[in-house]
């Protein structure tokens, strides 16, 4: 991944069923990015340091990293619509499914 790639990590549990309802639509909207987003999904029950560094209280949490930093967050299911929103604002384009 280069150091100015826009990614959204996706901080989870197996156990959680409103990460796995959200999956999906994280992993059609990296691969409609066409290269533009990288996902990334991070199990906190495996990862707790990583968990605690970026803060993670409530999964699932959507950190939207450009060029190494978080630029935004989402907390819980949220609709694909308002994941498309933020990623439209940190790519500079819509990114549809």
């Amino acid at each position: 991944m280069s150091s100015n790639q826009e990614y959204p990590g996706a901080d989870r549990a197996a156990w959680c069923g409103p990460c796995r309802a959200i999956a999906p639509v994280l992993e059609d909207l990296a691969q409609a990015s066409n290269g533009g987003v990288t996902l990334a999904k991070v199990n906190v029950d495996e990862q707790p340091a990583l968990a605690a560094r970026y803060g993670i209280r409530s999964i699932p949490t959507i950190l939207f990293v450009k060029d190494g930093k978080v630029a935004d967050q989402a907390i819980g299911a949220v609709p694909k619509a308002q994941i498309q929103a933020k990623l439209g604002a940190l790519i500079g384009t819509t990114v549809r499914s």
